[in-house]
């Protein structure tokens, strides 16, 4: 039993934080992932380098900024302190943000490719025959770029899930309350519980292929 909860725990709040994180991941990702691919304006290169930037940067550098932002003194930390009256580090919403920062470049790089990819004569006969442009994004857009958007997806909740560095960062590894799998995984290795971390990983691992497998499904379909 104990062994049953040192696994279900970790893997509802690793359920929970990736859900989350995907959902809004999705949201402002297909948004960006629209203006990078349909505008030109100033800046524009600066704005796909910051998408890019958590991608490439060691995540106990992004858990580094995402500290200074979030803590207590930080510019959000701050505001989040004096409505709430509590701070935001150390909790599972910090893993969220930490999550939603490392995996949004994986949905807006391949939703990018996928709505810049769609035959702009297609969407030009949509505003034609009278649709306007959030009309022709959503009933035609997103749709025929749709394997792009799920691809991103599935990479954003799998980096999500894994994610790591940025967690023990901002939320650390509380149990209970903000260990996930992976930190859970790393937690169980240092404490010499070698049955506890090899069970973890594999469920990981099999959660994981599901995942994928799953979607992979839905996007043929």
């Amino acid at each position: 039993m104990e062994t049953l909860q040192s696994v279900m725990i970790p893997l509802i709040l690793t359920l929970k934080i990736a859900s989350i994180s995907t959902i809004f991941v999705t949201i402002l990702g297909i948004f960006i992932a629209y203006i990078l691919a349909k505008r030109e304006f100033t800046g524009k290169w600066l704005a796909e380098v910051l998408v890019t930037l958590p991608l490439v940067l060691p995540p106990t550098v992004t858990g580094y900024i995402l500290v200074f932002l979030l803590g207590k003194n930080g510019i959000f930390g701050s505001i989040f302190t004096k409505i709430t009256g509590t701070g935001i580090l150390f909790t599972w919403q910090a893993a969220v943000i930490a999550a939603f920062v490392v995996s949004l470049p994986m949905m807006v790089k391949p939703a990018t490719s996928a709505i810049g990819a769609v035959d702009r004569n297609v969407e030009e006969a949509a505003c034609v025959l009278g649709r306007n442009e959030l009309e022709t994004a959503l009933y035609i857009t997103l749709p025929l770029a749709k394997k792009g958007i799920i691809a991103g997806c599935v990479l954003s909740f799998a980096r999500a899930v894994g994610e790591f560095g940025a967690t023990m960062m901002v939320a650390g590894n509380i149990p209970g309350k903000t260990s996930t799998m992976p930190l859970s995984i790393y937690g169980a290795y240092q404490a010499g519980n070698d049955g506890l971390a090899n069970l973890l990983v594999i469920v990981l691992v099999v959660m994981s292929l599901i995942t994928i497998a799953a979607t992979s499904k839905l996007g043929e379909r």
